[in-house]
């Protein structure tokens, strides 16, 4: 017999497709200095935008040149709120039998990959996230567009997650 609980309008409105087996899952949030790289490439890209905002201006002196740059600005403070909330929303559990990946704030998305069909695992670390200390873990399988992706770990746990994801794709005799 069922729980009557569980086929409320009040319960069925608070579950989400996005969030499986509540209670069951241990999700792992990434390295809070993902925040501060997200950060840092915003802040590049506004120093590029800017420097072309002030050629323009060092060139034509037109007062459009200065509505731009204050465009770019307000437009950053926008882009950095974004970058925060969406390096904050990404997380990873893993079970059994497969990998789960999180993320998104607006458009949440959740990816379960079965480690039988994972062909194989990278490891990218960038300069930007060399200087952060940083990698990012790469999960390939046959379909392209099933491809995870963690970034923010420290080089430690993705050597250790593309480890444990070659070993248990070996184990499942397929993919890796």
């Amino acid at each position: 017999m069922t729980d009557p609980r569980l086929d409320s309008p009040l319960h069925t409105a608070t579950r989400s497709a996005l969030d499986p087996w509540p209670g069951e899952v241990a999700w792992r949030p990434v390295s809070p200095r993902l925040v501060a790289l997200e950060l840092t490439r915003v802040a590049i890209s506004t120093a590029v935008m800017l420097a072309v905002c002030a050629v323009i201006w060092f060139f034509t002196s037109s007062a459009w040149a200065l509505f731009a740059a204050a465009a770019v600005l307000v437009f950053t403070v926008v882009r950095g709120v974004v970058a925060v909330r969406a390096a904050r929303s990404y997380g990873y559990a893993e079970r059994e039998r497969d990998l789960l990946v999180r993320h998104g704030r607006m458009v949440r998305h959740l990816s379960i990959v079965p480690y039988a069909r994972m062909q194989y695992v990278d490891v990218v670390a960038g300069p930007l996230e060399r200087a952060f200390g940083l990698a990012t873990v790469q999960l390939h399988t046959a379909a392209a567009a099933s491809d995870a992706t963690i970034p923010g770990l420290e080089p430690a746990e993705a050597a250790r997650l593309r480890d444990r994801l070659a070993a248990l794709g070996e184990d499942a005799g397929e993919g890796l």
